[in-house]
């Protein structure tokens, strides 16, 4: 399986590039890059700003479409990738579970999309995708319609329900991306007490 990290959000909320800010002395891409590694062998990022990523042992690709938004990101990665299976994060969540994220890939098999569901909501960016989406992906982004959730109404979904979660995450992080700079300096606090 090979991991794919969306880093070409605009930052437009946190005011500054997500991926470089630090939790407990690394950048937080490096935070999101370590469980990934445990699970899978190779590593994309996609992003609009590859020379960002030049120190890093992966693989860097920018928007296959002129088109934001993580759709294409998502687009973007599985074009590149060589594996069937493709687990997809967003870089602004460091706080990834490799035991969740190793029982979702056992699930994919005979799915096109692994996806947990928590409180009624889809976590798309925390999601297993097969390759063969690339061109229902490609023929959805030509349309202009950018909604991840759209694949899910048409393919074969495995939905991973929250008894399933608690297992790996019981308190759910795996989830939790830090956009706002409210968000990152409660995730800069060990055990949500800020250190002195």
């Amino acid at each position: 399986m090979t991991g794919i990290v969306l880093a070409g959000g605009e930052n437009r909320r946190m005011g500054a590039d997500k991926a470089f800010l630090k939790l407990d002395g690394l950048p937080m891409i490096e935070h999101v890059l370590r469980p990934l590694r445990a699970v899978c062998r190779d590593i994309i990022i996609v992003t609009n700003s590859p020379q960002l990523y030049e120190a890093y042992p992966v693989t860097v690709v920018t928007d296959a479409f002129d088109m934001r938004g993580p759709l294409t990101g998502i687009y973007s990665g599985l074009l590149k990738s060589t594996d069937e299976y493709n687990f997809v994060v967003a870089c602004d969540m460091p706080f990834l579970n490799p035991g969740l994220m190793a029982y979702m890939a056992g699930l994919a098999d005979g799915y096109d999309i692994v996806v947990p569901a928590v409180g009624g909501m889809l976590e798309p960016l925390h999601a297993v995708y097969r390759k063969g989406l690339v061109p229902i992906i490609e023929s959805q982004l030509l349309q202009h319609r950018q909604q991840i959730r759209e694949l899910f109404g048409t393919q074969r979904v495995r939905y991973v329900a929250e008894e399933e979660i608690d297992r790996f995450d019981p308190a759910r992080k795996s989830f939790m991306n830090l956009n706002t700079p409210q968000e990152y300096e409660e995730a800069a606090c060990a055990d949500w007490e800020c250190r002195s």
